[in-house]
């Protein structure tokens, strides 16, 4: 990687003078278009702005799993930065021809597999809560115990509902002639720290929450696909 002159370049080009004629030998090096110091602040905010549905179901995640190691910041963290670099790759793949048809539907997808999970959660929280009370209520001492583990499954559906949107950009980062490579890098590598930080946090503020930290974060997922949802609905008035 090399920078110079306010430039960013994933590989530098090797070349080579045969006869006084400078050539560029493509098998030895791939060769990227390299990234200006305003795209790649541009591309940068974007991740960031991309990053925030993540970060906010990681925080929630992070108040509702039993977190014993840091194995699963890591794995939340991976599976998000993967997802939202993934996305922008297939948009910038596919086109804007193919995209035009996603665009119609990514909202409800996102809103539909994150109102699943939140729904889920919140039925949850609200049974063990409804345990709690039945349990003191007869003079017994109850014991709350966080979910010990993720589901794959879940996992998943998280990560492509808060990334899904990011199809869109891929096509973006095509008309603007912005290097796909290292654009879906930044946007992995910013995805893949805040996810999992706010892992981190979300394990700070669970205990804040008490009792109604599942019911809390089934509330917020919920909440967070119905703001994709009338964002898109919004935006298409």
């Amino acid at each position: 990687m090399v920078f110079g002159h306010g430039k960013l370049e994933l590989f530098p080009h090797q070349q080579e003078n045969i006869g006084g004629n400078s050539c560029v030998h493509s098998s030895q090096s791939i060769q990227y278009r390299v990234m200006s110091l305003t795209e790649f602040v541009t591309v940068f905010g974007i991740g960031v702005g991309l990053s925030m549905d993540a970060l906010a179901v990681s925080i929630t995640q992070g108040a509702c799993l039993e977190i014993r190691s840091f194995r699963y910041p890591l794995t939340i963290g991976i599976t998000f930065g993967f997802f939202q670099a993934l996305m922008p790759l297939l948009g910038w793949l596919l086109g804007s021809s193919f995209n035009r048809y996603i665009a119609q539907y990514d909202h409800w997808i996102a809103f539909i597999l994150l109102a699943i999970i939140g729904i889920k959660m919140f039925v949850d929280g609200f049974t063990e809560y409804r345990e709690k009370k039945r349990i003191e209520a007869s003079g017994g001492e109850y014991c709350a115990v966080c979910i010990d583990r993720l589901r794959r499954r879940d996992l998943l559906m998280m990560g492509v509902a808060t990334s899904i949107d990011a199809l869109a950009v891929g096509v973006t980062f095509g008309m603007l002639n912005i290097n796909i490579w290292l654009a879906i890098l930044i946007i992995g590598i910013t995805t893949f720290l805040l996810s999992t930080g706010g892992v981190l946090v979300g394990k700070k503020a669970g205990p804040l929450l008490g009792d109604k930290m599942e019911m809390t974060g089934g509330f917020i997922l919920l909440g967070l696909g119905l703001k994709i949802m009338l964002e898109h609905v919004v935006q298409g008035v």
